[in-house]
């Protein structure tokens, strides 16, 4: 019974321990703006317990400083469901990536600094 209490407790603090440090900048004015100017725009759908979407918030991060011409949104799925509506996103960890106004990428799931770099550079 012990060791039962144990592993349940272990993974609670593991999942708290991946909990992600990030809050919701999506701005519609400033996404709706972004679009008609015809900039590169990359969107991160994120859950706070999610293994996943920390992997990938860690990486756009370090993207939002490579890419300074690139605007960065993101924004917790759960909290924030008119976003996702509005984006059409159902899951946790889509990246999004518009240009000239139009959609063009929607991953779910990447986790390889490279692809997902790739996907941004594809879009500059």
């Amino acid at each position: 019974m012990i060791k039962k209490i144990l592993i349940i407790l272990l993974l609670l603090f593991s999942f708290e321990a991946s909990a992600i440090e990030k809050k919701t900048n999506f701005d519609i004015e400033t996404f709706n703006q972004a679009k008609k100017d015809g900039k590169t725009i990359v969107i991160n759908s994120w859950n706070k317990s999610c293994g996943t979407c920390a992997k990938q918030v860690k990486i756009l991060s370090e993207a939002e400083k490579d890419f300074p011409d690139v605007l960065f949104f993101s924004y917790e799925q759960t909290k924030n469901k008119d976003i996702a509506k509005l984006l059409n996103v159902q899951y946790w960890a889509t990246i999004i990536i518009y240009k000239n106004s139009e959609e063009i990428v929607k991953e779910i799931g990447v986790i390889s600094k490279d692809e997902i770099y790739s996907l941004i550079k594809k879009e500059i």
